[in-house]
């Protein structure tokens, strides 16, 4: 019976100790600490939302709007829907900003876990390879520059260029976490203001034919996301 209830507890002591050992992972580690910054950051834009829902609920639903648009299908739409509602450049320019640094503090360390197998996410495990195999295709490219050549690659406009596949370069050419977050984060404003300005100005050329032409134009930048992704997904074997 003795031997019976030590086994019993075994599974239970075992949970225990992994649970310890990834909270001290989470807690002592630079990937943890940039992952509990993104979540407070997470934490606090979503407590900002709910705040603007109470006070001002037609605005909230326009900035909910940019920020559900910006997650799903990029920046370049999320700018665009920004622009056709009639939101400022400084609105527009920061919530875009806000997504990009929560998805790059929240992801890139939960790669990281993913990579040492100290923290896998069954339903995040195929993002992780799609954005490993595009970091291991642009390795070689951004290798000889280091940092420099991280921030270009997440600046360029090019598929696949985003600050989460940057990120994954920085982490696979061996950068320590905070140059890593500095280049890519550095890269991914710049990448925004630049998109903004451009997409500002297309917006207002084509705004001039007709009102509806700012939303046309986030439908075909949508329709070129999501064919591109198709593409690129067929290219590696994920479409049969």
């Amino acid at each position: 019976m003795e031997a019976m209830a030590v086994e019993t507890k075994q599974p239970g002591a075992s949970n225990s100790q992994e649970n310890n050992h990834l909270t001290q992972t989470v807690l002592t580690t630079s990937e943890g600490r940039v992952l509990l910054a993104g979540v407070a950051m997470a934490l606090a834009y979503t407590a900002w939302l709910v705040v603007k829902m109470l006070l001002s609920p037609d605005e909230s639903q326009k900035l909910i709007g940019i920020t559900a648009t910006g997650i799903i299908f990029g920046r370049a739409a999320g700018l665009v829907l920004g622009y056709s509602i009639g939101m400022g450049h400084g609105t527009v320019i920061t919530i875009c900003m806000i997504i990009e640094t929560i998805q790059v503090l929240v992801l890139y360390p939960l790669f990281v876990f993913s990579w040492r197998h100290l923290l896998v996410i069954k339903r995040l495990k195929s993002v992780f390879d799609r954005t490993q195999r595009a970091a291991e295709r642009h390795k070689d490219k951004v290798q000889r520059y280091g940092a420099i050549g991280v921030f270009a690659f997440v600046w360029f406009p090019f598929w696949m260029t985003g600050p989460v596949v940057g990120s994954v370069i920085g982490f696979l050419l061996g950068l320590r976490v905070w140059v890593n977050m500095t280049a890519v984060l550095a890269g991914t404003y710049i990448a925004i203001i630049c998109w903004a300005l451009f997409l500002r100005h297309l917006h207002e050329r084509v705004a001039a034919y007709s009102s509806y032409a700012g939303l046309i134009l986030m439908g075909l930048l949508i329709a070129v996301i999501l064919v591109g992704n198709f593409l690129v997904r067929r290219r590696q074997g994920k479409v049969r």
